[in-house]
C-alpha cells in the first residue's frame, strides 16, 4: 500500500498495542514502524532498475526478519521509554507493527515475499495500492484518538478504526471472488479455452476489475464493472513468443519474467524490443498499438541490452484515472 496508509496503520497498531502506556507517542513509533520495511526503496536507489523491481517486498518485508529484529527494537523502545513500557509490550508493538504492513501488502497485485527466503509472493489481488475508502476509517480513528488523554476512548476509537478497515479488506476478497465468477462464466459462455485468470481491482475502487487470462498463444484482457448490464468481452494481445526468442539469455529479461510471474508480453517499436508487465493493466485501449502502465525498454548499452522503465507521464495517469471512471458506470 502507500506510504501514507501504511504510516496509518502503523500509528493504529502500536495504539492498540501500547497505548496505554506510551499515549500519543505511539504516533511517533507506529509511524516509524509503519515505514521501515519500505526503505528497501531506498536501497533501489543505488542498484539498477531492474534489480530495484526484485528486491522490492522482499527481505524487507519477510516474517523471518520480523522475528529477529522485533526483540532489538523492543529492547530500544524499551530503554528510550524506561520505566513507561516493558521489553515484552515493546516487543510486541514492534512485531505487530512491522507484521501489519506486510500483511496489508498481501492483499495488492504486488504481493509481499513474506516467507522470504523462499522466491514465491504471495499477492491476493483484493485492493489497488490507494485505496481511501481503507485509510479514511483509520484516519479518522487517529484524530478523535489525539484530542483525548481518556484510556477507555482512545481504546475504543482505535477499536473501531481497525474492525472497519479491516472489515473493508474482507469485503474485497467476496467482491473478487464474485467478479471472478462473472469473467468465468464469460469465458464458458464463449467457448475459450484457458490455462490460467487472475482478477485484480482497478485504481481507487472496488466497482471495476481487470483480468488477465492465459492461452496458449494469446492473453486475454478484460474489465467487468458490478454495474454492468451487458455481456463481457475479451481482448487478445499476442504473446509474441517469436520476438521474445530474441531475449533468450538476457538477464534482465529473466530477471524482468520473475518479478512478473510470467504474466508478460514483449512488443516492438522502432526497432527496440519491449517487455509489458501485464499485471497493471493499460493505459489504452488500442489493441495495434497498446500502451501498459509497466513497461520496459530494451536498450544497447556497451556490448549487452539492457532494460530500462518507460517513464509514465502526468497525462498517462489522467487518461488512465478518466478511463476508469468512464468505465466503472458500467457497459
Amino acid at each position: 500500500m502507500d506510504s501514507f496508509t501504511q504510516i496509518v496503520l502503523g500509528i493504529a497498531v502500536a495504539e492498540f498495542c501500547a497505548g496505554k502506556q506510551l499515549k500519543n507517542k505511539t504516533f511517533l513509533y507506529g509511524a516509524i514502524l509503519g515505514t521501515l520495511p519500505d526503505l528497501d526503496v531506498l536501497v533501489g536507489q543505488f542498484l539498477n532498475p531492474v534489480d530495484a523491481v526484485l528486491i522490492h517486498r522482499g527481505i524487507s518485508h519477510s516474517l523471518f526478519l520480523f522475528v529477529l529484529v522485533s526483540p532489538f527494537f523492543g529492547w530500544l523502545i524499551s530503554k528510550i521509554e524506561k520505566e513507561k513500557i516493558s521489553f515484552f509490550t515493546a516487543t510486541n508493538m514492534a512485531f505487530w507493527g512491522l507484521f501489519t504492513h506486510v500483511l496489508l501488502d498481501m492483499f495488492t497485485s504486488w504481493g509481499t515475499q513474506i516467507l522470504w527466503p523462499l522466491e514465491q509472493r504471495f499477492a491476493l489481488k483484493t485492493i489497488f495500492v490507494i485505496d481511501p475508502l481503507y485509510t479514511i476509517p483509520l484516519l479518522i480513528s487517529l484524530i478523535y484518538l489525539w484530542k483525548t488523554k481518556r484510556t477507555i476512548l482512545r481504546y475504543k476509537y482505535i477499536k473501531r478504526g481497525l474492525l472497519i478497515s479491516s472489515s473493508y479488506l474482507l469485503l474485497s476478497c467476496f467482491i473478487k471472488l464474485y467478479a471472478l465468477s462473472q469473467f468465468e462464466k464469460a469465458l464458458k459462455n464463449q467457448e475459450i479455452q484457458y490455462s490460467e485468470i487472475i482478477v485484480k481491482p482497478t485504481a481507487f475502487n472496488l466497482i471495476l476489475w481487470n483480468a488477465n487470462v492465459a492461452t496458449d498463444d494469446n492473453y486475454l484482457l478484460s474489465d467487468y464493472s458490478l454495474f454492468d448490464t451487458q455481456a463481457t468481452s475479451f481482448t487478445a494481445y499476442s504473446k509474441n513468443k517469436t520476438l521474445e526468442k530474441q531475449l533468450k539469455g538476457n538477464s534482465d529479461f529473466e530477471k524482468l519474467k520473475q518479478a512478473s510471474e510470467g504474466w508478460y508480453i514483449i512488443s516492438q517499436k522502432d526497432q527496440s524490443l519491449y517487455f509489458n508487465d501485464l499485471r497493471f493493466g493499460l493505459l489504452n485501449d488500442n489493441p495495434t498499438n497498446p500502451q501498459f502502465a509497466f513497461s520496459y525498454q530494451f536498450v544497447q548499452n556497451n556490448s549487452e541490452l539492457k532494460a530500462i522503465e518507460v517513464p509514465k507521464s502526468k497525462r498517462d495517469g489522467k487518461r488512465l484515472l478518466q478511463k476508469i471512471f468512464t468505465r466503472l458506470k458500467g457497459n
